[in-house]
């Protein structure tokens, strides 16, 4: 997608396309006063922290600085200037970021839209490419760290980040904008807000358009995104806001982390050092006529509409409901392979170059003839398919006692159902693919129709599933029934708040297998394709207090305890349709003190945090085990503590420089050891030691992520510049330190072990922005440019194994098979080049010019 074939095409985009960019977005940040939150978003059931009176760690983004700042970043990189917050690229792919908090992962963080939970139901994960659309619809995102203070019956382990988006109701006014960047990145948009009219009608709408590559070879990407929020305010008693949003994308994707080693060996400079971009999951086709094609084998592709209907009512001058009904049809997935060719997997077929020889794919597939007979005997693409249908609805009464005394009481419901299973998308060559999954046909099925994942979903209500009859591999589907109820009692004065808050709830898991043969026998247990429903009772309790000092001092405290429900593949484990013996919640107990200090100038804020987290239990995928044999790991019993400390002060020396800076520390590691089993991608156990089943010596290993890595210390110093009216410029300096490579299973099933501490790193960002003014105030220009990592620094960013240097080498093709990596001069940085690992991005630019009337 060369950026210089789009001209014409951007020029129409341009004009046609949008994102929320309004007038009042690209204000000083610095002279937005913290009330303006309540004014801009919907009210209800959001839960915001408020200044000096909120017992919780908290950090408010807005949208003036994620316009201004974001460029071609992930939106979530963003919170990289907040204490305890990891944001990465992840694998490098569009929308493929990761995050961590206090040391806890995505899964472990309750994400919110307007208050809204949208963790997955079955997996709690959170997949930003679904949701790359926020960067332009939200006016404020905020993380509150730890418990948070959200009501509802939510996994808040880490702490809670709500993205909130602008109201139908806002002053009339538009803006068009375009960004080129790096890697042929262009955005364009235009967003227009009709105002509210003297009937109490409001409209505001965008469509935007985002396209080109990120740094990493082979990551081309096209995204979409449609906003539309209707607001209807009849009377002083009723405000109702209606608000559709989606962002279907495909992106091209490196999901698989190379060696250290292949990064250095595949550099086309050939100079020693690791080549960043790299990227092992693509390849080149070479037509007859000389034309070579690049072929992604990995991929994701997803549509996620979301509708939300907010009713705010005012009952009387001391009482309120707020109700938000909401539906979510997604539709997508991602690509797998499937298949092999006699003995011959992917990984058989790299070019000299590190890529696949899809001649070579294409040509031995061709001399293959699927017949009902052999299954899986060519070698495919497939798209692992996780659509979802979802709708809840968010109920909170709120009542005003007297001055100081207030209650609120509601119930949070939902009702998901998620549809899983494969299809192919490139056939590589072969006339078919022979499956013998689904044990309900007489014969083994020849499938032979293809899915197109570049072909994107507009449908807002989701659309059709595949037939079975496409299916192939697995096609299994998640029923989850979610019923809540919450309350809180809240004490207030001008010193002091004090609260308590309880929920409980109920999770109903039931798992559909459609390839499962009813009567047939798992685990010695007879099954059906329907499992029934399994019940599972959770509760949490909180509470905290916050007291003034005086105009500059604040100290606050919060303690809370919840019996978290095991989450969906911990309830049916191993793919199967039996319910885990073991089954247990897991608990948490986490205790936080914070103290505040404010001058019209300085703000400091300083906290400390202990959160232990028991019974916990976890799948790993994507491993790799010896012979290259591609599955996943399964640990129960695990037991985590993390505790830290927590700094972010800014400081206003004068109207020209503002300072701003942050500093965390933690000490998270594993308590006690687990047990955990191993099993191939066709859930067929592995064995180590004659057992599948194995302990894992884990006590006092520091903690990594599943297929990240998890820094226990960062730290940022930043600074905005203000030379001339209407001109800014700023820059940060981000620290991370104390990083720790994710945990494989197979390194701690003897004692003795650690995790891998990777190398610190430093990085710098620079920017500016100015505003060109015209005759009218309401319409002005803006020229925004960012280079992130100004230095080009070469560094780590995650890490999935856990190898040390003085590990021997287990490769029998490997000449320096026998030794350890130390003895073979096998290191980079005092690290094992057989660690697969992600690096991060080089340096990268991008530049926008707005236009706001």
């Amino acid at each position: 997608m060369k950026l210089i074939n789009k001209t014409m095409l951007t020029a129409v985009i341009t004009l046609s396309t949008a994102s929320i960019y309004y007038a009042q977005q690209t204000q000083d940040t610095v002279k937005t006063k913290s009330k303006d939150i309540e004014e801009v978003i919907l009210r209800g059931v959001t839960d915001i922290a408020k200044d000096r009176k909120t017992p919780v760690a908290v950090s408010t983004i807005k949208a003036a600085q994620i316009l201004e700042r974001q460029g071609n970043q992930e939106l979530v990189e963003l919170l990289n200037t907040t204490p305890s917050v990891y944001a990465t690229k992840g694998g490098g792919g569009f929308g493929d970021s990761q995050l961590t908090m206090r040391g806890f992962e995505s899964r472990n963080i309750a994400v919110m839209v307007n208050g809204m939970p949208v963790n997955d139901m079955e997996g709690g994960t959170v997949y930003m490419s679904n949701w790359t659309g926020l960067s332009d619809v939200t006016s404020t995102m905020q993380v509150q760290r730890g418990l948070g203070s959200s009501k509802l019956a939510i996994a808040s382990v880490g702490g809670t980040m709500n993205f909130l988006t602008r109201a139908a109701d806002m002053k009339q006014g538009g803006a068009v904008r375009l960004g080129i960047g790096n890697n042929d990145f262009l955005k364009t948009s235009f967003a227009y807000n009709t105002g509210r009219s003297d009937n109490g009608w409001a409209a505001s709408f965008l469509m935007a358009r985002q396209a080109g590559a990120t740094y990493v070879q082979n990551t081309d990407y096209e995204s979409y995104t449609y906003f539309f929020a209707l607001g209807y305010q009849p009377s002083k008693k009723h405000n109702l806001q209606f608000m559709m949003t989606s962002s279907p994308q495909w992106h091209d994707q490196r999901s698989y982390a190379p060696t250290i080693g292949n990064y250095i060996k595949y550099n086309p400079d050939h100079d020693g050092s690791p080549y960043r971009p790299y990227n092992s999951d693509f390849g080149y086709y070479t037509s007859a006529d000389g034309r070579r094609t690049n072929i992604a084998n990995a991929m994701n592709y997803y549509s996620k509409p979301v509708m939300m209907l907010n009713w705010d009512w005012t009952i009387s001058d001391k009482s309120t409901l707020s109700t938000v009904a909401y539906m979510s049809n997604g539709r997508g997935g991602g690509a797998r392979n499937l298949g092999k060719l006699g003995t011959k997997g992917m990984a058989d077929f790299y070019d000299a170059e590190g890529h696949y020889d899809y001649n070579a794919i294409f040509a031995a597939n061709g001399a293959v003839t699927p017949t009902v007979g052999i299954a899986g005997n060519t070698l495919v693409r497939t798209s692992s398919v996780n659509s979802h249908n979802w709708y809840g609805i968010l109920m909170n009464f709120q009542h005003k006692i007297n001055d100081n005394w207030n209650f609120s009481v509601g119930t949070d419901d939902r009702y998901y159902y998620g549809y899983h299973y494969q299809v192919l998308s490139n056939l590589y060559g072969a006339s078919g693919y022979t499956d013998g999954s689904n044990k309900n046909l007489p014969t083994n099925n020849i499938v032979r129709n293809t899915y197109d994942y570049q072909k994107l979903n507009w449908n807002p209500f989701g659309g059709s599933n595949a037939p079975m009859e496409d299916r192939v591999s697995f096609s299994n589907d998640g029923e989850v029934l979610w019923y809540s109820g919450f309350g809180q009692v809240e004490y207030s004065t001008e010193k002091l708040t004090a609260y308590v808050q309880g929920s409980v709830s109920n999770q109903a898991y039931q798992r559909i297998d459609d390839f499962v043969k009813p009567g047939s026998t798992q685990q010695g247990q007879t099954v059906e394709r329907k499992t029934g429903f399994k019940n599972l009772f959770g509760f949490n309790i909180k509470g905290g207090a916050n007291y003034n000092i005086n105009n500059n001092h604040n100290v606050f405290a919060n303690v809370g305890y919840y019996s978290k429900q095991p989450l969906m593949n911990s309830v049916y484990p191993s793919n199967q349709q039996v319910v885990n013996p073991n089954l247990t919640n897991e608990k948490i107990f986490s205790v936080e003190l914070g103290y505040g200090f404010k001058t019209s100038n300085f703000n400091a804020k300083v906290n400390l945090y202990r959160t232990e987290w028991k019974d916990r239990w976890y799948r790993r995928g994507s491993v790799i085990f010896d012979n290259n044999v591609r599955g996943y790991s399964e640990i129960s019993g695990i037991t985590q503590l993390h505790q830290g400390v927590e700094a972010e002060a800014t400081y206003r020396l004068n109207k020209f420089l503002e300072l701003q800076g942050m500093f965390s520390w933690g000490d998270y590691q594993y308590k006690g050891n687990a047990s955990g089993s191993n099993f191939q991608d066709d859930n067929t156990p592995i064995a180590t030691n004659g057992s599948n089943t194995s302990t894992l010596y884990l006590d006092k290993v520091k903690v990594g992520g599943t297929n990240n890595s998890i820094p226990q210390m960062t730290s940022s110093l930043g600074f905005t510049v203000t030379p001339v009216t209407d001109l800014r410029v700023y820059g940060n300096w981000q620290y991370v330190g104390k990083i720790y490579s994710a945990m494989n299973m197979t390194d701690f099933m003897t004692p003795g072990n650690e995790a891998l501490k990777l190398p610190d790193f430093n990085l710098f960002n620079i920017g500016a922005s100015y505003k060109i003014k015209l005759k009218n105030p309401n319409q002005y220009f803006t020229l925004g440019v960012n280079v992130n990592n100004l230095f080009d620094t070469t560094y780590i960013q995650d890490g999935v194994t856990n190898i040390k240097a003085t590990d021997k080498i287990k490769d029998t093709k490997d000449p320096d098979n026998g030794k350890t990596y130390l003895e073979a001069g096998r290191t980079y940085k005092g690290i094992a080049d057989g660690n697969r690992v992600f690096f991060g991005f080089g340096r990268t630019w991008s530049t926008t010019l707005s236009f706001n009337f």
